[in-house]
C-alpha cells in the first residue's frame, strides 16, 4: 500500500486505523464475518458502494493481510474473498463497535441493513445474563435459502451457516421479521397468525430465545 495515508503514530489504535480507517473498509470486513463472498455478493450487501471503490478497498485489505481471495473448486469455480485469521480477530471489535453505535441516534427513516448485518446484530446484542441457565439449539431458515444453526449454552451465543442437528425448534421466517421479534416491535403470536413465522418444535424455547437480545439504552 505504497503512498497510502498514515497517521504517523506508533499507537496501536493509529496503526489499526492506518489499515481500516478508509471509508467502507470496516463495512467490507463486516460483510465477510459470516464467511466468504463473491464480488457480486459484497455489492449486494453494500449497495451504496461503487464497484471501483470496492475493488480498491479489497486490494488494500488484501495487501494489509486482512483478507485474501481464492477460487472455489468446480462446479462453482468462482473467486471469493474471505478474512484471514488476523482479519477474523476483528469480529469482537466490530460487535463492540456495533453495540456502542446502537446507542446513537436512530438512522434516518428508510435506511436499511444488509442481510448479514441483521444476523450479526444478534451477536452484538446478546445478553449473557438473560441466558443464565438456558441452553438450546435452534435452526433458523430465513427467506432466500439461508439456514443457520444457533446454539446458546453456558452464557454464550453462537450462530453459523448450516443446518442444526436435532434442534429444539426450527424457525422459518425472514431476517426483517426475526429482528422485529427480537426488538419487540412484533409479538410472537401475531407473527405466527400473520403467516410471517412458522415454528416446528418447542415454542416456549423460541420465546425465551427471542428475549436474549435487548437493545441498549440510547444516549439521548
Amino acid at each position: 500500500m505504497a503512498g497510502k495515508r498514515t497517521y504517523g503514530d506508533a499507537c496501536g489504535i493509529a496503526r489499526a486505523l492506518d489499515v481500516l480507517g478508509d471509508r467502507w473498509a470496516l463495512m467490507i470486513v463486516r460483510e465477510l464475518l459470516l464467511g466468504p463472498k463473491r464480488f457480486t455478493d459484497l455489492r449486494t450487501g453494500l449497495p451504496q458502494l461503487g464497484p471501483d471503490v470496492l475493488s480498491q478497498r479489497l486490494r488494500d485489505l488484501e495487501e494489509a493481510g486482512v483478507l485474501e481471495k481464492r477460487k472455489l473448486p468446480p462446479p462453482a469455480a468462482a473467486q471469493v474473498y474471505e478474512l484471514t485469521e488476523w482479519g477474523k480477530e476483528l469480529e469482537p471489535v466490530l460487535h463492540a463497535l456495533g453495540r456502542w453505535g446502537a446507542r446513537a441516534p436512530l438512522a434516518p427513516e428508510g435506511v436499511g441493513m444488509s442481510f448479514d448485518s441483521h444476523i450479526l446484530s444478534l451477536k452484538t446484542l446478546f445478553d449473557p445474563a438473560r441466558a443464565e441457565g438456558f441452553e438450546t439449539t435452534l435452526e433458523l431458515r430465513l427467506a432466500g435459502d439461508h439456514t443457520f444453526r444457533v446454539a446458546v449454552s453456558g452464557g454464550r451465543f453462537e450462530i453459523d451457516r448450516g443446518a442444526a442437528f436435532s434442534p429444539d425448534a426450527v424457525l422459518e421466517t425472514d431476517a426483517g421479521t426475526l429482528i422485529a421479534l427480537v426488538h419487540g416491535r412484533l409479538d410472537l403470536a401475531g407473527a405466527i397468525e400473520a403467516g410471517d413465522l412458522e415454528i416446528e418444535g418447542d415454542g416456549d424455547v423460541v420465546a425465551r430465545f427471542l428475549g436474549l437480545f435487548p437493545l441498549p439504552e440510547p444516549v439521548v
